[in-house]
């Protein structure tokens, strides 16, 4: 009998030790744990089941934003929003945390669609990094990464290096990183902060979108993570431009392995309307399949 489940032997129970612990304004923490397993295994889209204390049995999804197989660690972009993040914000470097991992349908690439545009938002920008860092060094891709937030970003901007001709006139604000991987990155916010885009993530990726010839804009596809309604936003916005569109969900789970079926969103398939776990049969999935027209 054939194996329906992918998932299969590739998620890992690990006690990852802490190496760093970052806070930033917003609530905001970068997590980077040793878990070599899941390091080794992961891909841009999976997230960890993590235990955030003791004293809370229940564990939480949080995407993973960096790994390095080589060196063996696992890195996270979280909020601290409710009492198990709170929790999970007090633990210190040389701490151990249970880490369940990697887990989820990762995004996949196409490479006749070799522009791909990274559309994250808030703790959805995480999985845009790991999809930056994939294609970091890969001819065969030319990125763009657009990251939105309404508090500081968890870095800081500085003006790109990369210059972009095709962006709204005093938009130079990107992540750092993305520079130091030679791909463009620009940002977007409603709160004023200094070279960034003032509006939507949308907006901003409209505006490239409208500017590019009709040679490249057939070599485009989107990836998004972030909000449900900028979920739906960018959805409407590939819709608009006639282009693929894979999406990465945020929903509360309990067990992360499918087995309770408590994050089930409905999709839409070639045989109607089906439920699906966001845990083991996404989180990412067809934009089309999640909003459809």
């Amino acid at each position: 009998m054939t194996d329906n489940r992918p998932h299969r032997d590739t998620i890992f129970l690990e006690d990852g030790e802490i190496l760093s612990h970052q806070a930033f304004e917003g609530d905001q923490y970068i997590l980077r744990l040793q878990a070599p397993r899941c390091a080794e295994s992961a891909q841009p889209g999976s997230f960890a089941h993590i235990q955030c204390d003791r004293s809370k049995p229940l564990r939480r999804p949080i995407s993973i934003m960096r790994t390095s197989a080589t060196q063996g660690w696992v890195e996270f972009l979280y909020k601290a929003v409710g009492e198990g993040t709170r929790l999970l914000a007090q633990r210190q470097p040389g701490e151990k945390i249970s880490v369940l991992g990697p887990i989820g349908v990762p995004f996949r690439f196409n490479p006749e669609r070799s522009r791909p545009l990274l559309i994250g938002g808030g703790v959805g920008m995480p999985p845009m990094v790991f999809i930056a860092q994939t294609l970091a060094g890969n001819r065969n891709f030319k990125p763009l990464v657009i990251l939105g937030s309404e508090v500081p970003f968890p870095f800081k901007p500085q003006p790109s290096s990369l210059l972009l001709p095709d962006m709204p006139d005093g938009v130079i604000a990107s992540m750092p990183l993305m520079d130091d991987w030679q791909i463009p990155s620009r940002l977007a916010s409603l709160q004023g902060f200094p070279g960034c885009h003032e509006g939507y993530v949308t907006d901003l990726a409209r505006h490239w979108l409208q500017a590019l010839p009709p040679e490249q804009l057939a070599q485009v596809e989107i990836f998004s993570c972030g909000p449900h309604p900028m979920l739906e936003s960018v959805a409407r916005l590939a819709s608009e431009f006639s282009l693929p569109c894979q999406v990465s969900l945020e929903e509360f789970m309990a067990c992360g392995v499918g087995g309770c079926a408590g994050c089930v969103v409905e999709v839409k398939t070639d045989q109607g309307p089906a439920m699906k776990r966001v845990c083991v049969d996404g989180p990412v999935f067809d934009s089309r399949a999640v909003f459809p027209a």
